[in-house]
């Protein structure tokens, strides 16, 4: 297999500007990163949900690569996890890309272990800074604006409320009104990506729908609902021009995949301690979570923007979950994982205290499959393989742009 980088757009600060090289042509022998064979495993009963038939979607989850190729695309918290993984999707795909940041959150993180900064004019912003986040939107000219910058942990938003709300929700709103002080003919499509969080979750057992309450019983939570909320007002007041920018809200949440090292999240505290021979230890293996690899909402987020820029009616909210079947419990998860990886790997409570966590959160995504031909290409058990795959695959000192890459691929054909 061969991949090759876009060219490089350069590293941006708002007083000056350098010019990195390009990537080199990478090639990858496939067989190496060959997944286990997955153990059997039981199933969890869960409440029953109604859906709809899927539809089969176009081909790569209705990605649409020639709509990508040189469409200009300003990603807002490009260095983080999910930010990093579609950034590199949407190198691959040829768009024009520039990233607003205000660093990199983690290390190691994606972003840099996949040389992220050559392909992309990199901006460093904090996106609560207004005329920092309008001036990229002025500088990149973006056709396309996913907006995933935010402070994204639960646990953190108790000891950081203010900033927690300023992020998320300022934040939010320095974006929308760039993109409406940006004008008619600029930008056309803009995803805001909050979470499934973003819910009044009330623990009634059942997968929310788009049409349900916001709310939230903590800070992220709450923080996330007043974004959602702040869509609609900018969707209702400045969005309406049918020549004007379109904008949509996309909602996942616990998505899942190699490259997250975000503190307090399962998965890379699973795969810290398993690359330190370290046990696991777990806060509530009994909550039940809507896990997925995270190229199945990403796909969503492309797609919604491609009918945005088409003028389709899709300026509204969007649910992107798994499988009712994928719908698991942390325990399971943890297992899972334990039975995955090549070493011997346990888990144990921790007592804590801990502050509040639902007990049980999932998606009904039947708008998306019915709408927008859209559903989960990898389901759970694939998720966990490519997970084991991948942290292994960087333990033993791989490539892992070529690694990412080739998952980003697979997952393509698939």
């Amino acid at each position: 297999m061969s991949v090759v980088a876009p060219q490089v757009e350069g590293t941006t600060r708002w007083r000056g500007a350098i010019r990195l090289s390009a990537s080199p042509t990478v090639r990858l022998d496939a067989e190496r990163f060959a997944a286990p064979s997955p153990a059997p495993l039981g199933r969890l009963s869960l409440p029953s949900v109604t859906v709809s038939d899927e539809r089969s979607p176009p081909p790569s989850g209705g990605v649409d690569p020639t709509f990508w190729r040189g469409r200009r695309v300003l990603v807002t918290g490009h260095t983080g996890f999910k930010g990093a993984w579609l950034c590199l999707w949407l190198q691959q795909l040829g768009a024009e890309l520039t990233g607003l940041s205000d660093g990199v959150p983690t290390t190691p993180s994606l972003f840099e272990l996949a040389r992220m900064q050559d392909g992309l004019s990199h901006v460093v912003a904090d996106i609560r800074d207004a005329a920092a986040v309008a001036s990229a939107v002025v500088a990149s000219r973006p056709e396309v604006v996913v907006h995933m910058a935010a402070q994204p942990m639960v646990r953190r938003s108790f000891s950081t409320p203010r900033e927690t709300f300023e992020t998320n929700v300022m934040g939010t709103v320095n974006v929308l009104d760039a993109v409406r002080l940006a004008g008619a003919g600029t930008v056309r499509a803009v995803v805001n990506v909050t979470s499934d969080k973003c819910y009044d979750n009330r623990e009634q057992g059942r997968p929310f729908v788009e049409d349900d309450c916001m709310g939230g019983h903590d800070p992220y939570s709450s923080s996330k609902g007043c974004a959602e909320l702040v869509a609609d007002a900018y969707r209702r007041s400045f969005f309406s021009d049918p020549e004007g920018p379109r904008v949509a809200s996309a909602r996942a949440g616990n998505v899942i995949g190699g490259g997250d090292w975000g503190a307090e999240r399962l998965v890379p505290d699973v795969m810290r301690a398993a690359t330190a021979d370290a046990p696991i230890a777990i806060r509530n293996p009994e909550a039940v979570r809507p896990w997925q690899h995270v190229l199945n909402p990403l796909s969503g987020y492309l797609v919604i923007a491609q009918q945005l820029f088409a003028r389709e009616p899709v300026d509204v909210g969007w649910n992107f979950g798994p499988a009712q079947g994928d719908v698991r419990p942390v325990r399971w998860i943890a297992d899972r994982l334990a039975q995955l990886w090549p070493d011997a790997l346990h888990w144990q409570l921790d007592p804590g205290p801990h502050p509040h966590e639902a007990r049980f959160l999932s998606l009904d995504s039947s708008r998306a499959r019915e709408r927008l031909g859209w559903r989960p290409r990898w389901d759970l058990a694939r998720t966990l393989e490519s997970i084991v795959v991948w942290y292994l695959a960087h333990r033993d000192g791989a490539d892992m742009r070529a690694l990412t890459l080739q998952q980003i691929e697979e997952f393509s054909g698939s």
